[in-house]
């Protein structure tokens, strides 16, 4: 569940997967609130799902909407740890097989081989994440120079890597990082292998998930991420598994309940405190 000091503003609790249906009529139960409010919606970011643009052209128009850049690299990331696990199966592939038994003579350099191999693949697992961290320090580069030695094709996926990030950060306009998009695309398309595992990059979802560094009112990412942290999540998860409808709706209530008493028990505990403070 969420942390009982976020914001709510207005929810839906479904007992089915969402369709297009149930996401127009949330987002019109949601317009009808923001107008009682006095307000308009500026932009609007979400995560991907195919159900969203069609709901949101309905209800608002032609509103801003960019794709959660959170979403964006996730997707990215996953495929290069992929291509990471393909190279170690490769390699595992090519050691060389022995029989049981102490190898000697010319079996020893063989065994040498293997030995070379096994660590090569050790190393290249437990250093995998610096295949898809966004800043490296020194010592950490040089690892990965180290465990990548004789295999230039994931050197270069860590420097597409590198250009990826860059794209998003907040240096340059929308139209800029889109001429740099084309550019590591043209990049990617003269490698058959890596353009099959970075397939992503060519999907039109990276061009939505840039609107924001052209719009101030626009965040990087979606508030579905930006709500919580690692620990919340990892309780979110554990809720859901094991809750029924009712429950996630009375927990529901209960994090309402308390944040609509949350203003007059700070008040209270403010005053309880100077008192005690007076003399």
């Amino acid at each position: 569940m969420d942390n009982r000091t976020f914001k709510r503003l207005f929810f839906k609790v479904l007992d089915h997967d969402p369709t297009q249906d149930d996401v127009i009529a949330f987002f019109g139960r949601f317009q009808i609130a923001l107008h009682a409010r006095q307000l308009t919606v500026r932009g609007i970011t979400t995560d991907g799902s195919p159900l969203y643009p069609a709901a949101i052209q309905s209800v608002w128009g032609a509103v801003p909407h960019q794709l959660c850049e959170f979403h964006i690299l996730k997707d990215l990331n996953q495929a290069t740890l992929r291509a990471v696990a393909q190279v170690r199966k490769q390699l595992a592939t090519q050691q060389p097989k022995l029989g049981r038994g102490r190898p000697s003579g010319e079996k020893r350099s063989l065994a040498q081989k293997r030995q070379r191999f096994q660590q090569k693949i050790a190393d290249l697992f437990e250093h995998r994440f610096l295949f898809v961290q966004h800043h490296l320090t020194e010592s950490e580069r040089a690892t990965l120079q180290q465990i990548t030695r004789g295999l230039p094709h994931l050197r270069a996926l860590r420097d597409i890597t590198d250009e990826i990030y860059r794209l998003f950060d907040r240096r340059c306009r929308t139209d800029t990082a889109l001429a740099k998009l084309a550019r590591l695309r043209q990049r990617v398309h003269r490698f058959t292998q890596l353009s099959q595992i970075l397939k992503g990059l060519f999907s039109a979802n990276v061009e939505k998930a840039l609107t924001f560094l052209d719009d101030r009112l626009l965040g990087a990412t979606s508030n579905a991420v930006e709500r919580g942290n690692r620990r919340y999540r990892k309780m979110q998860k554990t809720v859901y598994r094991v809750r029924t409808y009712l429950h996630i709706v009375a927990r529901l209530a209960l994090d309402l309940f308390r944040e609509a008493a949350m203003q007059p028990r700070t008040t209270t505990l403010n005053l309880l405190h100077s008192e005690r403070a007076s003399p």
